[in-house]
């Protein structure tokens, strides 16, 4: 039994933002890439690429301190052409910054609900300041990791209200309206559809899998498509194909053609009775 189920599921951000400068160190010609979470209202920069020095390792940046802080305090990107002689910045970080050579300097906000996440930042050293591609590559990179915290929080969200409901870890479901289990179980997996994370999208389908519960019939029964389950999850809830096809991102037609295959494997002749059949093989809660 796991007092926090939670923390079994959401990997660590910072994972999540190296990632983020890995897509732009792939797909422009940045040569220092690097950025970090904001905790208790500090930018604390943990990840980094292409840097020669350790000064701005663990550094910890303060609102309105720099063009980090500024960002910090604004939510909104900022960029310095000439770090050195910026007049729109103050210089509290100066000696770090300067000792990597650092001349061009872009800081880009990543806002989730409103609030200023992280920021990615990227740099060069020579005297051509950062380009328009440059920039879009950062602020695209921004938008992914804004929707990645924002689904992650989602499912944080979602695992606390059943846990509380609980009062225990997930790993057994004695107590908590079933209703309320099978939406937090077609949430689950709508959400794993959503993360580009592979390891999470696993644990958020495995964690989808325990709530459904053990199978009631005699024998194994057919395997059904991640799609086919997802769309039965929703059924399951009363949804019709249409607002299915809205949760999902999926065209009615579609969902039409996932449910009817569903249908056949399951040996149903209506929604519901395949509703009733995934449940008793353990497929849905």
């Amino acid at each position: 039994m796991h007092s926090n189920p939670d923390a079994l599921l959401r990997p660590d951000d910072r994972d999540a933002i190296r990632q983020a400068l890995r897509q732009v160190h792939d797909r422009s010609d940045i040569p220092v890439l690097f950025g970090g979470q904001v905790e208790n209202g500090l930018l604390s920069l943990s990840q980094f690429i292409g840097v020669r020095t350790a000064g701005l390792r663990g550094l910890r940046v303060r609102a309105e301190a720099g063009l980090g802080g500024r960002v910090l305090s604004t939510g909104q990107p900022a960029k310095v052409n000439d770090y050195r002689s910026a007049r729109s910045i103050t210089h509290d970080y100066d000696h770090p910054v300067l000792t990597e050579g650092i001349r061009s300097l872009l800081a880009v906000p990543v806002v989730v609900s409103g609030a200023v996440r992280a920021v990615l930042y990227g740099a060069s050293r020579g005297p051509a300041p950062l380009g328009d591609r440059a920039i879009d590559a950062v602020a695209d990179a921004s938008r992914r990791l804004a929707g990645e915290l924002a689904v992650r929080d989602e499912v944080d969200h979602r695992l606390r209200l059943l846990h509380a409901a609980q009062g225990s870890a997930i790993d057994g479901h004695r107590g908590v309206p079933t209703e309320e289990l099978r939406q937090v179980h077609a949430e689950l997996r709508r959400l794993a559809q959503q993360v580009p994370d592979e390891d999470l999208r696993g644990r958020l389908l495995d964690m989808a899998g325990r709530l459904a519960g053990p199978s009631t019939a005699p024998s194994p029964g057919p395997r059904l498509a991640p799609r086919e389950l997802d769309v039965l999850a929703q059924v399951a809830l009363g949804c019709n194909n249409a607002e299915t096809g809205r949760r999902l991102s999926l065209l009615p037609e579609t969902v039409k053609s996932y449910l009817r295959s569903a249908m056949r494997k399951l040996g149903a002749g209506t929604r519901f009775e395949a509703v009733v059949a995934a449940r008793r093989q353990g497929l849905l809660p």
